[in-house]
């Protein structure tokens, strides 16, 4: 190990130390990047790095961790990204790993884990409508009982989750002051008015127009949940004519509810049009459907965080998407946390 460079920095709640899955790897360096730079403004002690872990798969598909250096007592973070479109491992693949990293540092006597993922899965099975699991419910129960004391997540989908953990603590943190700042300094618009792209959005959308001093509407939707990914009607309520649109949502999956949005916003005369999300999954066939949408004008630009990291590629090669990190945000968190400082600012 450099002589420079320390693997934990000490704080209020012990020794920070930091730990990534695989998938969560790339996720993590930013983080530290970002938390490096805030430790040397604040105590000018030296720099953190990642502890070294080994995160190993068998023939049969069953997964391991291994950590390499002690973590005995440290406030100990595990930054894993579930959903990761740069590798062939599935949601589940990665959720099973971050169990057994919580647990790896559980036997590893750490004295408070905390699991980084920005996107929570199965996030949108919160609730059951007929015979049906409450997915969401059962995912805060395996972090729980693989030994985690908290969880910090960005926008998850549905605020009834933190209701289902009962040991941990669950932070959900919020890209919107991150992307409004990054739209004001990278866009101009005219006339804006702030939608949202249905009912559950409209909180969200609420706060964006507050921010940027702009009109708000609504589509109000109704689905089909005999059939997945269905919507059986839209209205818009609200005027949109002649007018500049920006759309935030949390997530864009397959993309059919913003595409469904946006041509319903074209028929009632909106000029360009904006999406905004916090986790651009971009599941098939969003990829295909928003490329359409922006080669026919119908969209102007798709605004996400790197909390879905699409790589540099990605990025270089699609112009109708635009990037902004969300890195610093959770680095702040994760350093007051161990400075035992208020993060409710940082929530927002």
């Amino acid at each position: 190990m450099d002589s420079t460079t320390i693997v934990r920095t000490k704080g209020e709640r012990g020794a920070m130390s930091i730990m990534a899955c695989d998938s969560g790897r790339a996720f993590a360096t930013r983080i530290i990047q970002h938390l490096n730079e805030i430790i040397q403004n604040e105590t000018h002690s030296l720099p953190l790095r990642l502890i070294h872990s080994e995160e190993i798969t068998f023939s049969n598909g069953e997964v391991k961790t291994v950590i390499h250096e002690n973590v005995r007592g440290d406030d100990h973070y595990i930054v894993q990204c579930i959903d990761d479109p740069l590798s062939e491992k599935s949601v589940n693949d990665n959720l099973m790993a971050l169990l057994t990293a919580i647990n790896a540092a559980f036997q590893s006597d750490a004295d408070s884990i905390t699991a980084v993922i920005p996107q929570f899965p199965y996030s949108r099975q919160e609730r059951k409508k007929t015979r049906e699991c409450i997915t969401a419910k059962q995912v805060a129960q395996f972090i729980e009982v693989s030994g985690a004391n908290r969880v910090i997540t960005l926008d998850v989908h549905a605020e009834a989750i933190m209701g289902f953990f009962t040991t941990a603590k669950l932070e959900n943190l919020h890209a919107s002051n991150y992307i409004i700042k990054h739209f004001k300094e990278n866009y101009s618009a005219n006339d804006l008015v702030i939608t949202a792209a249905d009912v559950g959005g409209a909180e969200r959308a609420r706060y964006y127009s507050k921010t940027l001093h702009a009109h708000l509407a609504i589509v109000d939707k109704a689905r089909d949940y005999s059939k997945k990914s269905v919507i059986s009607s839209m209205r818009l309520v609200g005027d949109v004519d002649g007018k500049d649109v920006l759309i935030p949502d949390d997530m864009i999956s397959t993309g059919g509810t913003i595409i469904n949005a946006v041509k319903l916003l074209k028929d009632k005369g909106a000029q360009k049009i904006y999406v905004t999300c916090s986790l651009p999954f971009f599941n098939e066939p969003a990829v295909e459907l928003l490329s359409k949408a922006y080669e026919e004008g119908l969209i102007a630009k798709v605004i996400g965080t790197d909390a879905v990291f699409h790589g540099q590629e990605f990025v270089k090669n699609t112009p109708w998407y635009d990037e902004v990190t969300i890195a610093p945000l959770f680095a702040e968190v994760i350093y007051n946390i161990n400075q035992k400082r208020s993060v409710s600012e940082l929530l927002k």
